[in-house]
């Protein structure tokens, strides 16, 4: 009963400091609701076998709006508002509790620790409250289980000296909530917009796909934990992006991407920007279907920033992410490489969720405090080419006890260390045509005919665990061969860029001058976050593609039906 008595006395101290502190968070009714379950599930739970010792509660209210146009007609509109509650329990103690990973879970423990379900929009009290006590019931028996087998398999202690949780500093934030202006949204203007986009590319059979969609989400987020953190903070972001694919002339479809990205609706582009913008993408497109689909090749290569920010976020940054360091199933690839040379002297890496822009550019893996309530913090992983650190949740590992504001997941999961705003510089930067010359002096050292220019990609993906080939794959949608004797440069199709981490990494030559954000969101086992990179083109002294699988499509057997669309 002791322990009971001390949260409780603890619980009132800290509901005294906030409500003196933040009056404006005195006055929600959710926080008040949330609050108030989350001290008696603390109060009851605490006293059972196996004890709690941590609880909380993530609500996440998201408002949203969704256009997407196709060939000059609306095909699809939904405006949402939801609420979803994630609660999660731990029982046993920081150093070992329900969460402890087993070898061949792949690193799911804590995503099977916590639960997910709607929450009610209105604040009724009673009904808030109902759902909260079922989640936690359900949570805290899920835990129990847990932990009383993990106790049944006797784990020696030398398996987990680092911890299970990191102890922190509670935390007490709060955003008032979005103003009416933020929450409207000119739904007839937008709608004009993507069907005069999607208009350009309608008078071309072979253009299999053309759609532009924009996407509007403000989430008002809740954390409320038992050690006393109480935060709620705004997020929001908007982007239009367009995604078409046309039949290349060999029968395979190659697809075509571009977005925008802003805080605010009205800090997207111009119209006519993007007018000019579409029509460029509609001659590309077009020039696509003439390209010549590439062979497998080895060899020299540039990376434009763009490129090179997917690589660096693919094969270096989900592999300094913390929580994978001490996992039985992971490749652990920079476990022992601390204080070590992972990359040229010149280069540095830096993950920076505190910054908002670069150069007027809005960068939408920014937050003031992760998933865990922890501030965000701008962490140095690569100083002159030295490991530094690693992306922190609170997990521990050996090094790094606590976290560095980097556990982040989606509605329903539970965090873990994930990136944020990667940025990559160089000390060292060549301007693009320095890049190019040095790119023909390799090639011709490598008695190479062309070497590669990977200009525009739409993603990729990579495999850290043991139990699966640790490689990397690049989608690149726009790639150039640039030949040794002086030809122009060919645009090339069928391209995918494959690899190994340390021999790319040991294969950078120099990095541009000219960096550029690219913007994404990012799967892995906490969901799909939003991130970006900020980096320079790199000179590549030798990768690898392969052809990408080919999807053979029969052109329409008859003419299109409406040729009156018109491209202005």
């Amino acid at each position: 009963m002791r322990s009971v008595w001390k949260n409780r006395f603890y619980y009132v101290v800290f509901a005294l400091f906030c409500f003196a502190v933040f009056p404006l968070q005195a006055k929600d009714t959710l926080v008040n609701i949330l609050k108030e379950e989350l001290n008696r599930e603390v109060d009851e739970l605490t006293g059972q076998n196996p004890s709690l010792y941590y609880i909380d509660y993530r609500v996440d209210e998201t408002t949203s709006y969704n256009l997407r146009a196709s060939f000059a007609s609306l095909v699809g509109k939904n405006n949402s508002h939801n609420r979803a509650l994630t609660v999660m329990v731990r029982v046993g103690d920081y150093s070992f509790d329900n969460t402890h990973e087993l070898q061949g879970n792949f690193s799911m423990s804590e995503q099977m620790e916590v639960m997910g379900s709607s929450l009610p929009f209105e604040n009724e009290s009673d009904a808030i409250k109902q759902v909260l006590w079922r989640l936690s019931d359900q949570a805290y028996k899920n835990a129990a289980s847990k932990f009383t087998a993990l106790q049944n398999m006797k784990i020696p202690s030398s398996d987990h000296t680092s911890g299970d949780f990191s102890k922190e500093t509670p935390t007490v934030h709060y955003d008032p909530p979005f103003s009416e202006q933020e929450l409207n949204f000119d739904e007839d203007e937008w709608t004009s917009r993507l069907l005069e986009y999607t208009s350009i590319f309608g008078n071309d059979t072979i253009i299999f796909h053309s759609e532009a969609s924009v996407n509007v989400v403000l989430q008002r987020k809740y954390l409320l934990t038992s050690e006393g953190s109480c935060i709620v903070q705004n997020t929001k972001y908007c982007q239009l992006q367009f995604i078409g694919s046309i039949r290349h002339k060999s029968g395979a479809v190659l697809p075509i991407q571009k977005s925008y990205t802003a805080f605010q609706i009205d800090d997207l582009p111009s119209h006519e920007t993007m007018l000019k913008d579409f029509h460029k993408l509609y001659d590309k497109l077009l020039s696509m279907n003439q390209a010549v689909m590439a062979e497998p090749y080895a060899g020299p290569a540039i990376l434009s920033p763009a490129a090179a920010g997917v690589f660096f976020h693919e094969i270096f940054g989900h592999r300094v992410e913390g929580h994978r360091l001490e996992s039985l199933d992971d490749g652990q690839t920079f476990k022992d490489k601390l204080d070590k040379e992972v990359l040229p002297e010149e280069f540095q890496v830096i993950s920076d969720p505190t910054l908002q822009e670069w150069k007027g550019q809005y960068l939408i893996g920014t937050y003031k405090y992760d998933d865990q309530g922890i501030i965000s913090q701008r962490v140095i992983l690569v100083k002159d080419g030295i490991l530094q650190g690693f992306l922190m949740s609170r997990r521990p590992i050996r090094e790094f006890a606590n976290s560095n504001g980097h556990g982040r997941a989606q509605p329903g999961f539970a965090p873990v260390s994930r990136q944020s705003n990667l940025i990559i510089e160089s000390s060292k930067p060549y301007d693009d045509n320095e890049l190019r010359k040095m790119l023909i002096k390799e090639c011709k050292k490598q008695k190479k005919d062309y070497g590669y220019y990977f200009k525009e990609v739409i993603g990729g993906l990579t495999f850290t665990d043991r139990y699966n080939a640790n490689v990397f794959d690049i989608n690149p949608i726009e790639v150039y061969r640039i030949y040794v004797d002086g030809r122009p440069d060919e645009l090339v199709s069928g391209v995918e860029l494959i690899g190994t981490p340390l021999t790319m990494f040991s294969n950078i030559i120099a990095a541009g001058k000219e960096k550029e954000v690219f913007t994404g969101f990012c799967g892995a086992e906490s969901g799909h976050i939003p991130v970006t990179t900020i980096a320079p083109a790199l000179l590549v002294r030798k990768i690898e593609t392969q052809k990408t699988p080919e999807y053979d499509s029969q052109l329409p057997l008859l003419p299109n039906p409406d040729r009156s669309f018109n491209r202005k």
